[in-house]
């Protein structure tokens, strides 16, 4: 897996998604981009990915696409278009795109001509990410764990919310 952080400026948001899908299939590579403001770090996306798999190979995936499987389970969501709201949309926005399997360099070498790279991994925004993600200040309160371990627990809990 390999990370490519930046800022994308996105008008045609269905030509946008054709072109990532056109750039991991000529890479033979899983493509997803995400809005970086959800994502609180690489171990949330590795922890995504990792599931996302593991549901493929036990034949239990929500997705036919090995890229939206892993949006949902980045998201904590069974529901598609509800995890879309982790991914791009029009206009300007921070960031995180991964690549996995494949010509991985090859990828991140296409995916770089379409943003300005600046760091945006684990610049998440607090406030977003706990209403995305349900977490109230209760249970921050309530235990010792940060909000990427929250998160974490999310992601993880969609492999029994079944």
């Amino acid at each position: 897996m390999r990370l490519l952080e930046g800022t994308v400026t996105v008008g045609d948001l269905d030509g946008f998604i054709a072109t990532l899908g056109a750039i991991g299939d000529a890479h033979d590579a899983t493509v997803q981009a995400f809005d970086a403001r959800y994502v609180t770090g690489r171990s949330h996306l590795q922890r995504a990915l990792t599931l996302a798999d593991r549901a493929f190979d036990r034949g239990e995936n929500i997705a036919d696409d090995r890229a939206v499987e892993l949006l949902c389970y980045a998201a904590g969501r069974r529901q598609i278009d509800q995890a879309l709201t982790m991914g791009l949309t029009t206009g300007e926005t921070p960031a995180v795109f991964l690549v996995d399997g494949g010509d991985e360099a090859g990828a991140i070498d296409e995916l770089e001509t379409l943003l300005e790279r600046t760091p945006t991994l684990g610049e998440y925004d607090r406030a977003q990410v706990c209403s995305f993600f349900d977490i109230t200040g209760a249970e921050i309160d309530a235990t010792d764990q940060d909000l990427p371990a929250l998160v974490g627990e999310r992601v993880a809990l969609l492999t029994i919310d079944r």
